[in-house]
């Protein structure tokens, strides 16, 4: 963990051995609680759990801050100490680091009795009794940390703990509403049923469980059918959460929430994992939620917070495509005005019902706020992968967005408030594999850059410029596109069907397009097999994904081709989270099947709306493929234009065709240098 300077610290190191003397393997985690401390000098400061993992000596080394470094407030607090160890039960205890000991080694540390077992009360804060019993009355908290086993959990299993957790909450967080001091509810390994209904949260209160797999909470409502029954919950609607009435210094960490038990007659959004809204100063880290009826982690208004290493599998499993709620990660944005200082880092998002990771404004009417951040996220085989529907100057960088089912990135209208995002920058991801489009970018008034990404292998164009039906119509200024590279896409590269103003196409390599090359196809009878996932036809000679993205007719039912070889179509699951192509049973065999011709056109890069001002620039177009697909270098159509761009110092050479094709003729401007054009237009 990285430190501001001047302040005192302690060297950790430790040297770990089996019984026999080997050095063990695996790792130590060491995580501050808090993880939120104030430093006179330097303001706030977070720290954040550090993983060491053992060399091949069974050591490790590490500095940290000292828990009682001069300061520094709170001025006693500990370090939670965990040992994974993948062939021996680990341990975990509270290990405090003064700095009057500049040095530290473990285990050494632990044997010698320097340490308190995780959840233990300090020294000299140990009720009266003659047992020492740390079990606490109502209005008598003798310890900032509660572990729920002492408080009427059992984590069993069978026993229903909704009743005894949310008891803790209240009483936890009455206590911290009277002193200002938050409070942590510790769950040992086990699993917590929570049945019935949900617990509304209170501000100062933190949950913290072993880990995922190690402390589980399962939601269910078979004896309160109509109830959604999250994990913890406070909304605006419900509880009259607000920018004055928020959530402050809460942390969920180090659990897992499984939310297949949850059965409902319709969609109910509240039916997710995590549900809260206004939350400040929040921390949401290593949670495994999974399987929920609604939206996973589905928390609103998040000032201050970071969200990290969250993995979202299978959430949204009630949400028909229609609800636009049911993400993996489903963030409301805009209450807190605008400016909302989010981090959402490490996550993965795989088989989510619409979103892998999504912002959306929840009122028309609000300022799109600056100062969110997505990196380092996965984002698979959702409806679409990440989606930025109303925030304003979004940074995503370093993300995989990879077999999503309509697109990899998503800026348009389709929010409830049809407000999308405006001046955004996807940087450095992989865009590659989706069902249709890769990058899909509409219904902004524009100034988004996307740079340096590849873009390669989706099933319709890499990059798409649209708007959606029903959303504003807006003109796009200032779209930025620079260094990206583009292959493999089955129809154009890049797409323009929606009005661009003083867009810039920079220096990016746009090449093997158009593979969805294949002629009209159809077959049944002998030989034509198909399984959840596929169609085989022995008499075909189909080329290598020459049907990718289309949409195979079996009678009355479909299917999106996702890949094929030169005898069997790969077909794309029919929603999210499932593991088949059809509704029913597959299709008997010799059931006919009839498949689409393509496009005669599929370029590098297609103008089919009116583009205005542009510059197109340093860009190389062609195909290196034999035999070639993509068609054309840039091709402007009937419906597209090109007015005063200017159009220099590109490589347009190579494509199957013709470097250029004009159904309409560019006017104005200038056309300089563009190697593969004969003459200027």
């Amino acid at each position: 963990m990285s430190l501001p300077g001047g302040l005192q610290t302690v060297v950790v190191t430790g040297q770990y051995l089996t019984p026999d003397g080997e050095p063990r393997r695996g790792s130590v985690l060491i995580e501050p609680e808090p993880d939120a401390l104030t430093s006179a000098e330097h303001g706030l400061i977070v720290l954040g759990g550090i993983e060491a993992r053992l060399d091949d000596s069974g050591r490790f080394s590490l500095e940290l801050l000292a828990t009682d470094a001069a300061g520094v407030t709170p001025s006693s607090w500990a370090y939670r100490v965990t040992e994974r160890w993948p062939d021996a039960p680990g341990r975990s205890y509270l290990l405090e680091l003064p700095a009057a000991e500049p040095a530290v080694s473990l285990p050494g540390a632990a044997l010698a009795g320097r340490t308190r077992a995780a959840g233990d009360d300090p020294p000299g804060d140990r009720p009266a009794g003659a047992d020492g019993s740390r079990r606490h009355a109502a209005g008598a908290v003798d310890s900032l940390v509660y572990d729920a086993r002492e408080h009427g959990l059992t984590g069993d299993g069978v026993t229903n703990d909704q009743p005894a957790l949310a008891e803790l909450v209240d009483m936890a967080g009455a206590a911290c509403a009277a002193d200002g001091r938050p409070r942590v509810i510790h769950c040992p390994p086990g699993v917590y049923s929570i049945r019935d209904s949900g617990t509304v949260w209170r501000s100062g209160l933190s949950l913290i469980g072993a880990g995922p797999g190690a402390t589980r909470f399962v939601l269910s409502n078979s004896g309160n059918p109509a109830d959604p029954t999250p994990l913890a919950f406070f909304t605006a609607i419900q509880h009259g959460a607000g920018p004055d009435n928020h959530l402050a210094d809460c942390t969920f960490a180090d659990f897992e929430i499984d939310g297949s038990g949850v059965a409902l007659a319709e969609y109910d959004v509240l039916a997710k994992g995590l549900g809260m809204q206004y939350v400040l100063r929040g921390r949401f880290r290593n949670l495994y939620i999974h399987h929920t009826a609604a939206s996973g982690f589905g928390c609103d208004f998040l000032q201050d917070t970071v969200v990290e290493s969250i993995v979202a599998i299978g959430c949204g499993r009630l949400d028909s495509g229609k609800q636009l709620g049911g993400a993996g990660l489903g963030i409301g944005i805009g209450g807190w005005g605008a400016v909302e200082r989010l981090t959402i880092t490490g996550c993965t998002a795989v088989g989510n019902g619409t979103n892998g990771v999504f912002l959306e404004l929840q009122d028309r009417d609000w300022t799109p706020p600056r100062g969110i951040r997505i990196t380092n996220c996965h984002a698979e085989g959702n409806r679409y992968g990440i989606s930025d529907w109303g925030a304003d100057g979004l940074i995503v960088a370093a993300c995989t967005m990879i077999g999503n089912q309509v697109a990899g990135y998503d800026v348009s209208g389709l929010g409830s408030t049809s407000v999308a995002g405006r001046g955004g920058i996807v940087v450095g991801c992989v865009v590659d594999g989706n069902v249709r489009d890769g990058i899909s970018i509409g219904n902004t008034p524009g100034r988004y850059t996307v740079e340096g990404n590849r873009i390669s292998r989706n099933g319709r164009h890499g990059y798409r410029q649209h708007n959606l039906p029903g959303g504003p119509a807006h003109a796009s200024t200032e779209m930025v596109l620079d260094g990206n590279d583009i292959w493999g896409n089955a129809l154009d590269g890049i797409r323009v069907d929606g009005t661009l103003v003083d867009a810039a196409l920079l220096d990016n390599r746009i090449r093997d397009n158009g593979g969805r090359a294949a002629p009209a196809a159809s077959g049944g009878g002998a030989g034509v097999t198909y399984t959840a996932t596929s169609l085989t036809d022995a008499a075909a000679a189909w080329p290598a994904d020459g049907h990718r993205g289309k949409l195979l007719t079996v009678g009355a039912r479909t299917a999106v081709v996702a890949a094929n070889t030169a005898t069997e179509l790969v077909l794309a699951p029919f929603r999210p989270g499932v593991t088949t192509a059809w509704s029913g049973d597959p299709p008997a065999p010799g059931t006919p099947y009839s498949l689409p011709g393509t496009p005669a056109i599929r370029a590098g890069i297609s103008l089919n709306a009116p583009v205005l001002s542009p510059t197109i620039r340093g860009n190389r177009v062609w195909d290196n493929q034999d035999p070639k697909t993509q068609t054309h270098g840039l091709w402007i159509t009937t419906d597209g234009s090109c007015v005063a761009g200017a159009v220099e110092d590109n490589d347009l050479a190579g494509n199957a065709v013709a470097a250029a094709r004009f159904d309409t003729a560019p006017s104005g401007g200038r056309w300089e240098r563009d190697h593969g054009l004969d003459g200027h237009p």
